[in-house]
């Protein structure tokens, strides 16, 4: 027995020369999936959980209205066939032939409330009105409601295997039927008597007997896949339809999500700027109402100059409040009108941020270096607030953390060379550091921090915050500039 191995695999042994390559597993799978979905695509086999949803009153109303029209034209169809193509011998009268031929229009009314028994009860009709009544099953109204009557279970069906069931049946009984019909009904002499042709005359490429039943099966079987096909591409097309009106709706659902969830991040990240903002303004606070109250009465005029600072920064922290929290409360479906913000810091006030600093006793120094002209000056809006508000949280955790009476904040921007499978990198680094030790019973609630990485992590950066090997803490924030 020759044993398959899959391709690429090594048999520990060289290739017989000869034999063709084992194939692959992935070939066989391949292969298996290939006819699965032909064998899926099947209409037998399409969507056979789906039910196309029944017409309403306004739908029955109509198919009403249409069996009534097309029953009309039926009949006077049938008078004009009266005239040339009934003969003296034929089954019944006027009245009981119109009769007959309106018997199979009256199951059309429910064709599609009821499609498999109407079929079912159509094929029957067009049985028995076939062998008592030939003529009027040969008009066109009695095959055109026949023929209505195919599509309509096809196309409104819902159940689906019981459809394909039925349809076997009905197919494999009516082509029974001729067959039999053929067979027993008519004779070789009949058929060459009905065409006013002798065994003798010229024929084309077959028989006139094989030319007649071949053409008549032929003629059968377009009739009958006519309709099975048609009605098919009408449930399909209704399939279809629905399917992208579920879509529609999902991709509704999806985008009023995405919002929501939009909404939920910027709400988040003004959250963190409030927690940024008034981090800040308490630290002023709290450091400039000590030294107030311990020079209150020995200098009046230093402690007016700290309560001075205590109604700015508050000031300043009430409207940044206000502005952050009217965002907050908005609403993205109803607002009672545009939200009142000012403008994110960036680079421009971070001189003024050192300066308030300063001016409460933290001895602020700052140097800014440039790897090439102008790449400070061209950061984007949300990068330069990170570099802002990464500065903004570490002078204020010195402020309330630690003993440091200085501090040195390092803006900076360079590039790494490419490697070998690495292109050249640059990026804007934001660095503070400072040579106090920690201040006790002051431990924060590590949000702070956390802002920060986050905002590193936004921008594609890396952060480094921890304590100095000399003393002091550093926090160093490197954004990729993309």
């Amino acid at each position: 027995m020759i044993e398959t191995q899959p391709s690429g695999t090594d048999t520990g042994g060289s290739a017989v020369p000869g034999k063709k390559p084992a194939v692959s597993a992935e070939s066989l799978r391949g292969l298996a999936g290939r006819i699965r979905t032909f064998r899926l695509s099947l209409p037998w086999h399409a969507e056979d959980d789906w039910e196309r949803p029944a017409p309403g009153p306004e739908g029955y109303r109509r198919d009403i209205i249409g069996v009534g029209i097309a029953l009309l034209l039926s009949a006077v169809m049938l008078e004009f066939m009266r005239g040339f193509a009934f003969g003296d011998g034929d089954i019944g009268n006027r009245w009981v032939q119109h009769l007959v031929q309106s018997s199979i229009f009256v199951f059309l009314v429910f064709r599609r409330r009821f499609p498999i028994v109407v079929m079912l009860l159509s094929s029957a009709t067009f049985v028995i009105v076939g062998i008592t009544m030939p003529p009027i099953s040969q008009t066109i109204g009695f095959q055109a409601a026949y023929f209505t009557s195919l599509y309509s279970a096809v196309a409104w069906a819902r159940n689906r295997r019981a459809l394909w069931l039925s349809v076997t049946v009905v197919v494999a009984a009516m082509f029974l039927w001729i067959i039999v019909g053929f067979t027993l009904s008519s004779s070789y002499d009949e058929i060459l008597q009905t065409f006013n042709m002798s065994s003798n005359d010229p024929v084309g490429l077959f028989a006139p007997l094989t030319s007649y039943v071949l053409y008549s099966f032929m003629l059968n079987a377009a009739y009958f896949g006519g309709a099975i096909m048609f009605g098919w591409n009408s449930w399909r097309s209704a399939h279809q339809r629905e399917q992208l009106a579920d879509q529609a709706v999902q991709l509704e659902a999806q985008a009023a999500d995405l919002a929501r969830k939009a909404v939920i991040e910027e709400r988040l990240r003004i959250a963190r700027e409030l927690h940024d903002v008034v981090a800040h303004h308490i630290s002023v606070i709290g450091i400039q109402a000590g030294a107030a109250r311990r020079v209150l009465e020995k200098r009046p005029d230093a402690a007016a100059g700290a309560l001075q600072t205590i109604e700015s920064s508050s000031r300043d922290a009430v409207a940044e409040m206000r502005s952050l929290l009217g965002v907050l409360r908005s609403s993205d479906a109803e607002t009672d009108g545009p939200a009142q913000r000012e403008p994110e810091p960036g680079l421009e006030e971070i001189p003024q941020l050192l300066a308030d600093y300063r001016s409460n006793g933290l001895d602020v120094k700052f140097h800014r270096a440039e790897h090439e002209p102008g790449v400070l000056e061209n950061l984007s809006a949300p990068l330069a607030l990170s570099v802002y508000r990464t500065i903004q949280e570490s002078l204020a955790n010195i402020r309330r953390h630690s003993t440091a009476g200085s501090a040195v904040v390092a803006l900076r921007s360079g590039s790494t060379p490419a490697g070998p499978d690495t292109p050249p990198l640059r990026w804007v680094e934001v660095e503070t550091v400072d040579d106090g030790r920690p201040r006790q019973g002051t431990g924060g609630t590590g949000y702070g921090l956390r802002g920060i990485s986050e905002r590193a992590a936004l921008h594609g950066g890396i952060t480094d915050i921890g304590p100095r090997d000399g003393g002091g803490w550093r926090v160093r924030v490197r954004f990729t500039l993309r």
